[in-house]
């Protein structure tokens, strides 16, 4: 049943992932697409906006792809925590907790769904499985996976330059 639920878990995270991203990167399902969000990337402070607008959705695809096909272990997840933390910070954090008020609920639980996934593994149901992966991700790797996607998300905010009011 473990590996049913987790087969259930990653599809739902990682379509709706990459469906958030190609809202961003192709204007899909009611997104605005990269020229509208370079805009909204440079008022956040990134710059230059198109390559971090570009950098961030095209992140949510590809994160989402890997965990919605459970193909090679913890980077698809690892990059979805990235992302996710970024936006948390960026965009989320002022507005509190729910997302009635645009607050951090969304990214914190697409976080704790690809920090979650990472040390799970995809369960039997995933192409890991298939192709023979899954034996590669050892907990060593999962946990450095999780480490170089939270410092790669604070590494992004790092280089941000907020506008000054």
């Amino acid at each position: 049943m473990a590996d049913a639920g987790l087969f259930v878990a990653r599809i739902v995270l990682g379509l709706m992932m990459a469906a958030h991203g190609a809202q961003k990167l192709f204007g899909w399902f009611g997104g605005y697409g990269l020229t509208a969000v370079t805009g909204y990337f440079e008022t956040l402070g990134f710059r230059p906006g198109r390559l971090f607008a570009f950098a961030a959705a095209a992140g949510e695809v590809l994160s989402g792809v890997l965990v919605a096909l459970g193909l090679f272990g913890p980077i698809g997840p690892a990059l979805m925590l990235a992302v996710m933390i970024v936006a948390a910070v960026s965009v989320h954090w002022a507005n509190g907790l729910f997302a009635t008020t645009n607050g951090i609920e969304l990214p914190l639980l697409y976080a704790a769904g690809a920090a979650t996934l990472t040390l799970t593994g995809f369960g039997v149901y995933s192409l890991d499985t298939l192709l023979g992966f899954s034996s590669l991700w050892t907990p060593a790797i999962a946990w450095s996976a999780l480490v170089i996607g939270v410092v790669g998300g604070i590494g992004n905010l790092a280089v941000r330059r907020p506008v000054q009011v």
